[in-house]
Order: C-alpha cells, then sequence, then structure tokens
C-alpha cells in the first residue's frame, strides 16, 4: 500500500512548462550545427527573435517549420532531410516531446566568395 501511495504522490507534484522559444532555440541550433546550412533563412515574421524557425505545439506534438540557406557545395535534399532528423532527435531528447512534423524551407543557396584579384599594380 505504501509504494502505490507513493507513486501516486510523484505523478502529482506539478506540470513542466516549456516555452515555444526554447524549442526555437533548439530547433535552430540544430539546424545550424547540420553540415551544409550556411545560415539560418527569413521565417517572414518581422520583429521576432526565433530568426529562422516558427514553431507551434498542438495536442502536445511538435510542429516546426525551419527555414535555411545552404551551401551551393551541398545536397540539398540530402540537407534537408538531416535537419529533419536531428531537429527531431534534438527536440525527443532534450525535452521529451514527441514531433508531428519538421518542414524544412530552403531559401537560398550560398556561393563562395571568389579570392581578390590582385594585379600587379597592387602588388
Amino acid at each position: 500500500m505504501m509504494d502505490k501511495e507513493h507513486s501516486m504522490y510523484e505523478e502529482s507534484q506539478g506540470t513542466i512548462t516549456i516555452a515555444t522559444t526554447v524549442l526555437n532555440t533548439i530547433a535552430r541550433l540544430t539546424a545550424l550545427s547540420v553540415p551544409g546550412v550556411a545560415r539560418m533563412g527569413n521565417n517572414g515574421q518581422l520583429l521576432q527573435t526565433n530568426i529562422g524557425t516558427n514553431i507551434k505545439v498542438v495536442n502536445d506534438k511538435v510542429k516546426a517549420d525551419v527555414f535555411v540557406v545552404v551551401r551551393s557545395d551541398a545536397n540539398f535534399y540530402e540537407t534537408g532531410q538531416k535537419i529533419q532528423q536531428e531537429v527531431t532527435r534534438a527536440i525527443k531528447e532534450i525535452v521529451g516531446m514527441d514531433v508531428q512534423a519538421i518542414n524544412v524551407y530552403i531559401q537560398d543557396v550560398e556561393y563562395p566568395q571568389p579570392a581578390p584579384i590582385v594585379t600587379d599594380a597592387e602588388k
């Protein structure tokens, strides 16, 4: 009987609330760590600190839109898939929430800057 009462007490300690800004940060930092991602894109919302991500929680499941700029030498499809896999993994491992969808939007391509041409007069 004591074990049952003890477990009931542990289950009723209260709730844990994760702010969507935390989820946005996890998604953004995880996406930036994926090889091929140059930087975050524009999520279309002005004056918002969550650059490159939009997170919604519906029925305790996370839905994320991730906007990125990729490097020109990256495989765009594979980079998008890796972002989906890694963001899903990070959210599950860090906050323990289920993920409904990770939508990746590749908004632009970053090309390497050409080396400056040095003329004989500049040497």
